[in-house]
């Protein structure tokens, strides 16, 4: 004789996958930094074009800020960490050392 199975079998909860919230990299302007140096930067840690990057270098230039990457908070943690590490401007005397750059939460 063969069992019947019943109607109501369990099944495994099924797994809710939410997507790890995004971070907006942000380059804060200043006046120790040529344009060559925002797009030089911008392009070896970020892989933007020449075009891309000095969009970037006009916006945060104009208005003191520019989002250069929308990514996971660790990746965004690194990608902050190489702008504070990329060094000094060689084409300016008075360039001290690196950009600064701080993460927020994406909206």
């Amino acid at each position: 004789m063969e069992r019947e199975q019943s109607a109501t079998t369990l099944e495994p909860a099924e797994a809710k996958v939410r997507p790890a919230p995004l971070w907006n990299v942000i380059l804060l302007d200043d006046d120790d930094h040529t344009y060559e140096y925002v797009i030089e930067m911008l392009g070896r840690l970020f892989g933007h074009s020449r075009e891309t990057a000095y969009r970037m270098a006009c916006e945060v230039d104009a208005t003191g800020r520019v989002i250069v990457d929308t990514t996971t908070r660790e990746r965004a943690e690194l990608k902050q960490e190489q702008i504070h590490a990329y060094g000094a401007d060689w084409r300016l005397d008075r360039s001290a050392g690196s950009m600064s750059a701080i993460i927020e939460p994406a909206q």
